[in-house]
């Protein structure tokens, strides 16, 4: 089998919507496992919430956090040449913005526009609006570069997004909030930085799979040979003009299983 890397969302992807499981995905999870095949997170989460998730699913692979702010890949990843920051048991490429000018921009528009991001928020409002259990909406508090925030009004989200690129900083939409991050992050940019280091490091261009369901994902997908979007849970997808993109028949992980097992047996059978 060709060089593969896998880049993957969590949210309404990989993890069912509703209960944050990926049982349905294991079949095609092992798969990958078994075939030594780099499954790449890229997520709106951080870097704790990923640590426990790859611990989890049984992996120590790179992955993207924070809506494309950073890429981790473990110390001496497969033997890999990397130009990046050694930091404990990773080497870094940061893309964001420090979570402190972002709070700094919160604080000075969040009355105007009557937004609250999880730095407003207690850990039982983060539990309450997105059914994490409590330990993990903890983690998703200990943010490094980007902040989750709702907003009272969202016909205000267009003027919002005009005063925050004159910062520096610009507004995309996840699946249950919007994110407020540095104008030059996202999860494309970071995609094509790790596709850039497994080229270098195999001696030729991997094949990428690419798999997401909301609008923060649009520029993983572009980047990738095989886009695939999964539906969210009411089974409309999003609205995504890119040619060549698959559409996943079930939403979260059983979609996802799905595609991938599809995606695997047409490569070996060497038609992709």
């Amino acid at each position: 089998m060709a060089n593969i890397v896998i880049f993957t969302d969590l949210d309404g992807t990989l993890l069912n919507h509703e209960d944050y499981s990926f049982k349905d995905a294991v079949p095609s999870l092992e798969r990958i496992k078994k075939k030594g095949i780099p499954l790449v997170i890229v997520t709106s989460k951080t870097k704790k919430e990923v640590e426990l998730i790859q611990k989890e699913l049984g992996i120590e692979e790179p992955f993207i956090v924070e809506n494309g702010a950073a890429v981790f890949f473990p110390r001496n990843y497969r033997g890999f040449n990397i130009r990046c920051d050694q930091e404990n048991r990773y080497c870094i490429i940061k893309l964001g913005r420090d979570y402190s000018e972002i709070r700094d921009f919160i604080e000075r528009i969040k009355d105007r526009f009557r937004i609250k991001g999880f730095g407003d928020m207690t850990v039982e409002e983060i539990v309450r609006l997105t059914d994490l259990p409590y330990d993990r909406a903890e983690l998703a508090k200990e943010r490094n570069f980007t902040e989750p925030f709702i907003i009272e009004d969202e016909k205000n989200i267009k003027d919002l997004e005009k005063i925050a690129e004159k910062e520096g900083f610009k507004i995309t939409k996840g699946g249950r909030f919007y994110h407020l991050m540095g104008k030059d992050q996202d999860k494309g940019r970071a995609v094509q930085i790790v596709k850039k280091v497994f080229e270098e490091n195999y001696g030729e261009t991997p094949l990428t799979v690419g798999l997401g369901d909301s609008k923060n994902d649009i520029p993983m997908l572009r980047e990738v040979d095989i886009p695939i979007l999964i539906p969210h849970i009411n089974k409309r997808y999003e609205t995504i003009n890119l040619p060549g993109i698959i559409k996943a028949e079930y939403p979260g992980s059983k979609g996802w299983n799905e595609s991938v097992w599809r995606i695997l047996n047409e490569i070996e059978r060497g038609c992709c």
